[in-house]
């Protein structure tokens, strides 16, 4: 696990944010434990060499993480199918398109843990470099 519960509950905190204090153990554990899996598997695993799960931001990340999953269990174990993938390209024709961009897109994503650690990872246009 990244973090510690007592840690994860005093960055709620400090943010305003009393779901970690008022859950219980077992839960707000779990979440940390899942967010943990999250940070690892999705964004460490491809993080720039020299950079691994002590680099400053990943912990705060991972709270972030374990805020959404404490909030709603199994927040990012959800995964999209390609129809709620799509994006509009033409208003007129109304015509859609599906976003292809590899795994990682059929899974949600945080726009605060992704700035959080984007600096360890190498990125084109939009992509991850592995």
């Amino acid at each position: 696990m990244i973090g510690t519960l007592d840690a994860f509950r005093a960055y709620a905190l400090e943010r305003g944010n009393s779901a970690p204090t008022d859950a219980i153990d077992a839960d707000a554990t779990a979440a940390l434990v899942r967010a943990s899996d999250h940070i690892r598997y999705s964004y460490v695993a491809r993080f720039l060499s020299g950079y691994d799960e002590t680099a400053a931001n990943v912990e705060p990340a991972t709270y972030e993480a374990a805020l959404l999953e404490l909030s709603t269990p199994g927040f990012f174990s959800a995964t999209y199918t390609p129809g709620e993938r799509k994006v509009l390209t033409e208003v007129r024709g109304i015509k859609w398109q599906v976003l292809d961009d590899g795994t990682d897109g059929a899974a949600p994503v945080s726009t605060r843990v992704e700035a959080m650690l984007s600096p360890y990872i190498n990125r084109v246009a939009g992509a991850f470099v592995v």
